[in-house]
C-alpha cells in the first residue's frame, strides 16, 4: 500500500500469513523463505490471508498519521483472494480515499509495479497519473519462473498431481508466466536444468526488446548462485536496462514452489517518465 503527503511519502504493507499445525506467521515480518525451506520434509505450511482485523488496523495506522489518499497494489487477483479482500474492506471504510491496481503478477512481477510507484511519487506525480502507469506498465510487463520440481505446486493445489509426476519422470521443467487474467500458464517445457535457465534467459531478451525503457528483477528461492549467473548473463546481454534487482522469493511464494526456483521479471516503464 502506498500513500502520499506533502513532506512524507511511506510504503505499509498487509503481508500474507503462513499457518503450520501449531503456529502462525506473517510473511517476511517473523519468518524467512530458508525457514520455510527447511521444514518442508516434517510440514508444508498453508498460506492465508491477512485478517480483517489487521488490515482495518493498518487503515486506521494510515489515517491516524493524517494520510487522506491510499494507492493499495496487490498480487494478482487470479490467484490470491488478497485483491478482492482489501477492495472490500476499502469500501467500507469511510476514513480514506482508496485506488486499487490488480497486478496480474506475483513475486516481483508485482513488486516492480510497486517500486514503479514509488518512483513516480518521488517525482511529485498524481495519484491518477501512477495509476494510468501502472494499467499501461502491468500489459506490457512479464515475469518468468523456472521451477526446480513441480512437487510442490501439485501439494498446494496448482496444478494436478499427474502432470507434476509426469514433469519429474520426464525431467521437464517448465517455464511458467501469468497471463492477461494474471493466472498461471506454462510458456515453455525443458528438458534439465541448464537448458531452462538458458531459455528463461533467452525469454527474458526477446521480451526485453519489445521496450524503449524497462527494469530487470532476478528472484530465486535458496538458489543465489544460480540468480548470481543469471543477473551477471542479463546485464552482460541487456547494458540498456535502467534498474537491476536482485532478490529472494517470499515465504508465502517459496510454500507452492519449493527450492530452486529463478524468476526473471521484464519490467515496462513509462516512455515520459
Amino acid at each position: 500500500m502506498f500513500r502520499q503527503r506533502l513532506s512524507k511519502r511511506t510504503i505499509f504493507s498487509s503481508p500474507l500469513k503462513i499457518i503450520y499445525h501449531d503456529s502462525e506467521y506473517e510473511d517476511r515480518l517473523d519468518i524467512t523463505p530458508q525457514q520455510i525451506y527447511d521444514r518442508l520434509q516434517q510440514e508444508i505450511p498453508k498460506t492465508s490471508l491477512p485478517s480483517s482485523e489487521r488490515v482495518i488496523s493498518l487503515f486506521e495506522e494510515i489515517h491516524e498519521q493524517g494520510y487522506k489518499t491510499v494507492l493499495i497494489i496487490t498480487i494478482s487477483s487470479g490467484l490470491s483472494g488478497t485483491y478482492n479482500l482489501l477492495r472490500l474492506l476499502a469500501q467500507d471504510y469511510g476514513k480514506l480515499t482508496f485506488h486499487m491496481v490488480d497486478t496480474k503478477n506475483i513475486g516481483i512481477g508485482a513488486g516492480q509495479q510497486a517500486i514503479l510507484a514509488a518512483e513516480m511519487l518521488a517525482q511529485g506525480k498524481q495519484v491518477h497519473e501512477i495509476v494510468s502507469a501502472l494499467q499501461t506498465s502491468i500489459v506490457e510487463s512479464r515475469t518468468y519462473f523456472f521451477l526446480d520440481t513441480l512437487e510442490y505446486l501439485a501439494k498446494g493445489g496448482r496444478i494436478g498431481k499427474v502432470s507434476a509426476i509426469l514433469g519429474s519422470l520426464l525431467k521437464l521443467r517448465p517455464l511458467i508466466s501469468c497471463n492477461a487474467d494474471g493466472i498461471y500458464e506454462t510458456v515453455a517445457k525443458v528438458r534439465g536444468n541448464v537448458q531452462a535457465l538458458s531459455k528463461a534467459i533467452s525469454m527474458a531478451i526477446t521480451e526485453a526488446g519489445r521496450h524503449v525503457r524497462f527494469a530487470i528483477a532476478v528472484a530465486h528461492g535458496s538458489a543465489l548462485e544460480e540468480a548470481n549467473r543469471v543477473m551477471e548473463e542479463l546485464k552482460r546481454r541487456l547494458p540498456q536496462c535502467e534498474r537491476f534487482t536482485k532478490t529472494d522469493v517470499s515465504p508465502a511464494l517459496s510454500v507452492h514452489t519449493g527450492p530452486g526456483l529463478i524468476g526473471i521479471s521484464v519490467h515496462a516503464l513509462p516512455a515520459n517518465l
